[in-house]
């Protein structure tokens, strides 16, 4: 994969967190990390970066995407990404359970964990992740959240 591929990717993935409304901008500090992690359509994603990362864009895929940091010692320094032990999976108000198969990707200094599924108009899914940072003796976080999703 080329710099600029990795460069859009990373841009994207940051303007996606600054520009998109309130529930997307997640983060949870688990000791010494902060996990990262949001949902979106596939259609928002530039072709360019669904293309390089073989990502179907649709109205009714969606993408959760999740980044595991090392928590900075200094305000003068950048949090670290770092690789972790990641599941994901998630629950219809209905009650069926899918498990999102997550991909590791890695981009210079950055690491996502990345995965698609499908979604209805107006679906509400609950979502829980397992997160254990590689270099951590603690046993793994689970995370939850929800959101709604909105088909094309």
């Amino acid at each position: 994969m080329t710099r600029q591929i990795a460069a859009l990717f990373i841009t994207t993935f940051a303007l996606l967190l600054l520009s998109a409304p309130a529930p997307a901008q997640q983060f949870e500090d688990i000791g010494d990390y902060r996990v990262h992690y949001n949902a979106l359509n596939t259609s928002m994603l530039p072709p360019e970066v669904a293309r390089a990362y073989g990502i179907q864009r649709a109205g009714n895929r969606a993408l959760l995407n999740i980044a595991v940091l090392r928590k900075a010692e200094s305000e003068n320094e950048l949090d670290e990404s770092v690789t972790a032990e990641v599941s994901a999976r998630v629950i219809n108000l209905t009650g069926q359970r899918r498990e999102i198969e997550l991909q590791e990707i890695e981009d210079q200094d950055a690491i996502y964990y990345v995965g698609t599924f499908r979604i209805h108009d107006e679906e509400s899914l609950t979502f829980t992740l397992s997160v254990k940072p590689d270099d951590s003796d603690e046993p793994a976080h689970e995370i939850t959240f929800r959101q709604q999703f909105f088909t094309d």
